[in-house]
């Protein structure tokens, strides 16, 4: 983590905070599962807790990248964003590219996945023949270009549910996307099964 960075922990988060060894500057959500012990530690030593009822209309996720944006965040990395549940898997993953977040360079660890939200370049590091694809979210990515991996796309066009950037792999330590207009979701799902 880069010194200085900003820590919003949502609900849960904390736990994941604890775990990592990570500051937590802001606590923020309903509180619903979160460890109260985890809590009272926290507040005890003074951390900042933003309370938010449970009938809201965001996900405590939401409502952290808010702050950190708020805070001046110009990079996010959420780290966790699945809960164990597939709904709150997929909602946090397309939330990472919503568009209210362009001006925003977002990354993603959740579980052994990394990703990668890409709006006009991104460069990636990886290892040779380490698994990433290509998903096109909220409407068609045009001009999507690759440099770095197997199978090259050119000038593509990616289409939302389309399967044409599934399963690439990286042949070298560095990969890059392009895209020219759209956004594109690189995903990395990490350990492979042998």
């Amino acid at each position: 983590m880069p010194p200085g960075a900003f820590v919003v922990a949502a609900d849960s988060g904390l736990a994941e905070a604890i775990r990592l060894g990570v500051r937590v500057d802001l606590l923020i959500g309903d509180m619903d599962s979160v460890a109260p012990g985890d809590l009272e530690a926290y507040e005890r030593a003074g951390g900042a807790v933003q309370r938010h009822p449970e009938d809201k209309d965001e996900t405590d996720l939401d409502l952290a990248i808010t702050a950190a944006i708020v805070a001046g965040a110009g990079r996010l990395t959420v780290v966790g964003g699945d809960g164990g549940r597939l709904d709150h898997l997929l909602g946090n993953a397309l939330l990472l590219a919503a568009p209210r977040l362009a001006a925003v360079e977002i990354d993603g660890v959740f579980g052994d996945a990394r990703l990668h939200v890409v709006r006009r370049r991104r460069d990636l590091t990886g290892t040779p023949g380490e698994l990433v694809s290509l998903f096109a979210l909220a409407g068609p990515a045009r001009g999507v270009g690759t440099e770095g991996l197997r199978w090259p796309l050119e000038q593509a066009t990616l289409e939302p549910g389309s399967t044409l950037g599934i399963s690439n792999r990286f042949l070298a330590d560095r990969a890059a996307v392009t895209v020219a207009e759209g956004v594109v979701l690189v995903v990395r799902p990490g350990k492979e099964e042998a």
